[in-house]
């Protein structure tokens, strides 16, 4: 049996010693010697004027010299004038101060134009009397963690680009189903008009001039003796009764018309507005900021047969970007809608509520009575790419919970299960300054059982 090897017993002061047991000459010598020719990091020394006095091996192999190539000269020998320049006035106010500088990032450009990152550390460096006689440093390359750290920022910065461009694309697929939506009525009330003016009795009065026409010389014996006469009046009376039906309805198919485009208008400013204040932040009502979603998402609500209940406590203005609100709230109605897919048309119920929520934030909440969320599922849904549906891309969600935690807000899930509902919280920070009372002081606020039904399973709220 192996036995562990004992423990070396303690001395007040350990002096290494050479083979044959005497002690090492120049001992201290030696130690630098081997510090300097060993450590990774970039040691150097120098004199009062800046000048190298020693560097470490790894310092000359960066710039492909011998540690020797370095003494008596100064950065400007070796660096671009412009650092070289904020290095020695660095080194001169330390040597007159005494202060070190300590663990700072900087970016060190060579003569070849190259560029190298190092966190630096540099220090007064004194005589056994305590004198300043130079200074020294050293420097760790972190280059590559600063490239990886740029890479991950530029790649953060396009994935946000990528979500501002998914979200106006959701927006802007809102706008094109509602001006086409109107459109449709256009082009249907633009039939009907055509229609009337193609079939109108208007016509008529040229076959009633011809007539009359055709007896000018003798009026006085036509209307005594000819019977076409005495139906005039009657036919007259009967003609004027149809074309002013004509004119009204036409006159309310063009009123049509005129509110038709005028919701046009309407639609295509909402999103010129939003567009107008991205990036923004600004205090937001956040009924009016739902109402604009909703007005967006009409003609997809329509069409699913979606219900939508609304209840607006009275809350603070919202501190928030308005148009990342609207692309967050249209996601969410949209992905709502969807999961009721599953539903019969007369029970798909949304429910959209306003809230004061705990730590000075206001809470938008979007309830479904759809199809549910799997636990194993909450974790998952805000990640990127993470999606349950076959043309889903797993994008919506994702960008949504950036853009809510850019604003200092939060998105969060809950679900009780399949079958279950489900409801996404925004967050926001409320605007301090604001005044309280978003709604109006005689609004009934209804339940959750008033909106989902007294017998129906009702979503977690």
């Amino acid at each position: 049996m192996s036995q562990s090897p004992e423990k070396p017993t303690p001395i007040a002061h350990s002096i290494p010693t050479t083979a044959s047991g005497s002690p090492i000459p120049n001992l201290e010598n030696l130690l630098l010697s081997v510090f300097m020719e060993s450590i990774p990091d970039y040691i150097y020394f120098k004199d009062l004027q800046s000048r190298f006095v020693a560097v470490s091996k790894s310092k000359a192999d960066k710039d492909g010299k011998q540690p020797s190539d370095f003494v008596g000269k100064s950065d400007f020998d070796f660096f671009a004038p412009e650092f070289a320049q904020r290095a020695f006035a660095e080194e001169q106010a330390i040597i007159v101060s005494g202060e070190p500088v300590l663990e700072q990032l900087q970016k060190t450009i060579r003569h070849d134009g190259s560029v190298i990152w190092v966190v630096a550390s540099k220090l007064p460096w004194r005589d056994q009397d305590g004198k300043v006689i130079g200074t020294f440093g050293m420097s760790r390359n972190v280059t590559k963690t600063v490239e990886t750290q740029k890479a991950l920022e530029d790649s953060n910065r396009q994935l946000m680009e990528a979500t501002r461009q998914a979200g106006m694309a959701e927006v802007a697929t809102g706008v094109l189903h509602n001006v086409g939506n109107v459109l449709t009525s256009i082009n249907v009330t633009a039939n009907l008009i055509s229609d009337r003016f193609r079939d109108s009795k208007v016509t008529s009065i040229f076959k009633v001039c011809a007539l009359l026409r055709e007896h000018q010389n003798n009026l006085g014996d036509f209307f005594t003796n000819d019977p076409r006469a005495s139906k005039l009046p009657t036919y007259l009376e009967s003609l004027a009764n149809n074309l002013d039906k004509e004119r009204v309805d036409t006159m309310s198919d063009l009123s049509t018309l005129l509110k038709s485009i005028d919701h046009i208008k309407d639609i295509i400013w909402m999103q010129q507005s939003y567009a107008s204040v991205a990036g923004m932040v600004e205090p937001l009502v956040p009924s009016e900021t739902i109402e604009d979603a909703i007005k967006l998402s009409t003609n997809a609500l329509q069409r699913h047969n979606v219900h939508v209940e609304k209840q607006f406590a009275q809350t603070p203005a919202a501190r928030a970007e308005r148009h990342k609100v609207l692309q967050i709230l249209v996601n969410l109605i949209s992905n709502a809608k969807k999961a009721m897919d599953c539903k019969e048309p007369s029970q798909r119920k949304m429910l959209i509520r306003v809230e004061n929520g705990a730590d000075e934030s206001v809470v938008i909440k979007i309830v479904d009575n759809g199809i549910g969320i799997p636990p194993e599922n909450l974790t998952k849904i805000f990640s990127h790419g993470f999606t349950t549906r076959k043309d889903g891309h797993g994008f919506g969600l994702h960008s949504s919970a950036l853009a809510a935690k850019q604003m200092g807000g939060s998105l969060n899930a809950q679900s009780d299960g399949v079958g279950q509902g489900a409801t996404f919280t925004l967050s926001l920070p409320r605007w301090k300054e604001a005044k309280p009372g978003t709604t109006p002081p005689n609004l009934v606020v209804k339940s959750p059982a008033d909106c989902f039904g007294a017998d129906a399973v009702k979503p977690k709220v």
